[in-house]
């Protein structure tokens, strides 16, 4: 076949090829694979979601004292939005009933025989709770328990005949990409469906301390917090809870509660009416990677210890603060915020076994879970000392001074101060970049205590000698401690 043959065949190839995919009235393309599947789903969760209404009085002027303080403008609720409801107030004079305010949420059963799940803030100082369900049904619900730090209750309704419930599923297989459903009652539209996907996991929006929400970028508004966040296979992977909207509205970026979180405290709650919590008594805060190089470790990982409750179950294994928490009853920590929760997970009386980095090894260490208090006094202060005052030293890219009473008296250090004060820190340092400031209290170098100002420039030297990077320093600061990682060469 000549060339020009050629180019004429493929030519011809081309057009059949163009008019068998534009020819004009042609049949609708079948429908997707996914809408089948969001349709058919939709028709069978539908029905297990609850739209929920509740009435609170409303305090006026004539039975009040001073005016209730209001939400600082641009604070975190402003941003998140976690209350997603309006109020509305009746009008009236001296003699009109009180106001009452009233607000909308959403909620999913859990139970045939009426046990519902919502978020905390829905029902919060509720005097009356109305539950409707998707054929318009409406019962009054009582409360079995609720959470308010992980933002959970539990409601029990009272039906003629069993209700359709959702089933649990796995937020730990949740990946990001993943399509989910929500289903809520947005601005008191019930029944609202809406798909997206799993934008992020274990996020941590600053609302609690056992924050891991599922990010999603499926609508979720006003009205609907305490709906269920579905997976393809119809099982309740999340509750939706939060959304950051300048405005209020969606803009797709929503925040679900994994089941992996909520149903345990669930289970509590409809067994005991409340949620107890493990404690072992470490206030804990994250491994950098400076750190990590500091303490002897491969990378940044595990939860380190700042502080230890006195009389507490991490004070009775003799933990110490700067050792390292890399395992919990045997599983990793990654990031120091799962302790928190594997913690609170823990029955209390449970003996449990800890993996802890000190001094350049691991150890095990066991102790007994207790239950958390939060009403428990705060460790008492160390015995007070009457230091010495020796001259000033530069170390560590800072100037540090023995306490004296005069730096007592000018940094308002307590009676009770030990260690070494640091009194200047040059801009641009790393001391600058971590935050440190005149004032702040040296108490320790790795888990050596700090004495003399000597004995603080010889375990200097010593790291220097080891071939130490960076020196871990523990800081106090108004009686909390962290822990910073700086370089032992400055300049």
């Amino acid at each position: 076949m000549t060339l020009l043959g050629f180019r004429a065949v493929l030519r011809a190839v081309l057009l059949i090829s163009l008019l068998s995919v534009a020819v004009p009235g042609r049949a609708e393309a079948p429908e997707t694979p996914f809408s089948q599947v969001f349709a058919q789903l939709a028709a069978r969760l539908v029905g297990v979601v609850v739209n929920i209404s509740t009435t609170q009085a409303i305090p006026t002027q004539a039975n009040k004292g001073a005016p209730e303080a209001q939400p600082a403008p641009g604070s975190p609720l402003d941003e998140f939005f976690r209350d997603f409801f309006g109020e509305k107030g009746s009008q009236g004079g001296p003699n009109a009933p009180s106001p009452r305010a009233a607000s909308l949420g959403s909620g999913f059963i859990i139970d045939p025989s009426g046990i519902i799940v919502t978020n905390n803030h829905v029902i919060a100082n509720a005097e009356q709770i109305t539950v409707t369900l998707s054929d318009d049904t409406t019962l009054q619900a009582k409360v079995i328990g609720r959470d308010s730090v992980t933002d959970l209750a539990l409601l029990k309704v009272e039906p003629k005949s069993p209700l359709p419930a959702a089933a649990w599923g796995d937020s730990a297989k949740a990946k990001v990409g993943d399509w989910v459903l929500a289903i809520g009652n947005p601005f008191g539209l019930g029944g609202t469906v809406t798909a997206g996907i799993i934008s992020a996991t274990a996020r941590d929006i600053h609302s609690g301390p056992y924050d891991d929400y599922l990010q999603t970028d499926a609508s979720i508004n006003r009205g609907g917090s305490g709906g269920p966040m579905f997976d393809l296979s119809g099982n309740v992977i999340g509750i939706n809870t939060a959304i950051f909207s300048p405005s209020g509205g969606s803009i797709g970026i929503g925040f679900a509660i994994p089941s992996a979180l909520a149903k345990p405290i669930v289970d509590q709650l409809r067994a005991k009416g409340k949620v107890e919590r493990g404690w072992i008594g470490a206030r804990i805060q994250p491994v950098t990677d400076e750190i990590a190089e500091a303490v002897g470790l491969d990378k940044g990982r595990g939860a380190m210890i700042a502080m230890i409750d006195h009389a507490s179950p991490a004070a009775q294994a003799k933990l110490v603060p700067g050792d390292v928490i890399l395992a919990y009853d045997g599983k990793p920590i990654d990031r120091s915020r799962q302790l928190p929760r594997l913690v609170a997970d823990t029955p209390p009386d449970t003996q449990v076994k800890l993996t802890v980095w000190r001094d350049g090894k691991q150890h095990e260490v066991e102790l007994k879970v207790a239950v958390a208090n939060p009403n428990r006094p705060a460790p008492p202060p160390p015995e007070p000392e009457k230091p010495k005052p020796p001259p000033s030293v530069d170390a560590l890219g800072l100037k540090l001074s023995k306490v004296t009473a005069e730096l007592r008296k000018q940094y308002s250090l307590p009676e009770a101060a030990k260690g070494v004060v640091i009194t200047d820190v040059p801009q641009n340092s790393p001391g600058a970049a971590q935050g440190l400031r005149p004032g702040d209290l040296v108490v320790a170098l790795g888990h050596e205590a700090v004495g003399g100002l000597e004995e603080f420039q010889q375990k200097i030297a010593t790291a220097k000698k080891n071939g130490h990077k960076n020196l871990l320093v523990r800081v106090e600061r108004e009686g909390n401690i962290r822990f910073v990682a700086l370089p032992v060469e400055t300049g």
